[in-house]
């Protein structure tokens, strides 16, 4: 039997292999990729050193601040935020609503949202930047700080497969995720959009304390009062627009419209 069979099989074997990937950055060093970056980092230094010295110029350098991690053969990107968050922009976009609202999802995409869509973010922690169009609210998903069916646009994106685990200093609930959708409805008007992102897969999985998957016939069923307009799937660095039968997980990205 391989590894990946026993992780499988095994649930001992799978909360042992995912703490050490969890925890191995705090205690490994890259003994290789250090010496290797430190060589690059030297010739670049020599080399721009020679250059002053051969053109006799009169420029300094101030401080050595060696940058050991950026030389690489192609963009760093995070493919589900890229996807997702590209995928959510659009939408924003077309629907062009008077407002829109988000819940706990990346300031930074939220941010560039607000300066084409007055935006208010709400979140558990304060957003301690100013922003012109950008406005927030400090509260949390299990109890939006709104009265019921006031908001005709809304996301969250890749925050209730979080609820309840306790990562980002919320309080431990084994229902937490459901609690939040129910928030994310009882706030949208009839006929409003709710865009929304959580890990779908083959059936219910809680990975504590970093997310939950959800099956997908589930995921739907939380959403009974409401229409699906659309879903895409992220796995990998694949984009699909269907579920793709596989174990492994993959980021749903969801557009449903209240009933």
């Amino acid at each position: 039997m391989n590894i990946r069979e026993q992780l499988k099989k095994s649930h001992f074997a799978r909360s042992a292999y995912y703490s050490f990937t969890s925890l191995r950055d705090f205690f490994l060093f890259d003994l290789v990729g250090f010496g290797k970056n430190i060589g690059l980092f030297l010739s670049d230094y020599l080399e721009y050193k020679n250059q002053l010295l051969k053109n006799n110029e009169a420029i300094k350098i101030d401080s050595i601040y060696p940058q050991l991690k950026d030389k690489v053969p192609t963009t760093p990107l995070d493919p589900i935020y890229f996807y997702q968050d590209t995928w959510a922009a659009k939408k924003i976009f077309d629907l062009n609503p008077e407002h829109h609202f988000d819940v706990g999802s990346s300031a930074k995409t939220i941010g560039l949202i607000s300066q084409f869509v007055p935006t208010t973010m709400v979140d558990i922690r304060p957003l301690e930047l100013k922003l012109d169009n950008l406005y927030f609210k400090e509260g949390t998903i299990l109890s939006l700080p709104f009265e019921n069916e006031t908001i005709k646009s809304i996301s969250s994106l890749c925050v209730v497969e979080h609820i309840g685990l306790g990562r980002y200093g919320d309080p431990i609930d084994v229902y937490g995720s459901e609690k939040a959708v129910r928030e994310l409805i009882r706030v949208t008007v009839s006929g409003g959009i709710i865009l929304f992102s959580v890990p779908v897969g083959l059936t219910n999985k809680v990975f504590f304390n970093a997310h939950r998957v959800f099956k997908r016939e589930y995921l739907l069923n939380l959403f009974s009062n409401c229409n699906l307009i659309e879903e895409k799937y992220i796995l990998e660095r694949q984009f699909s627009s269907t579920f793709i039968d596989t174990d492994k997980f993959q980021i749903g990205l969801f557009m449903f419209k209240k009933k």
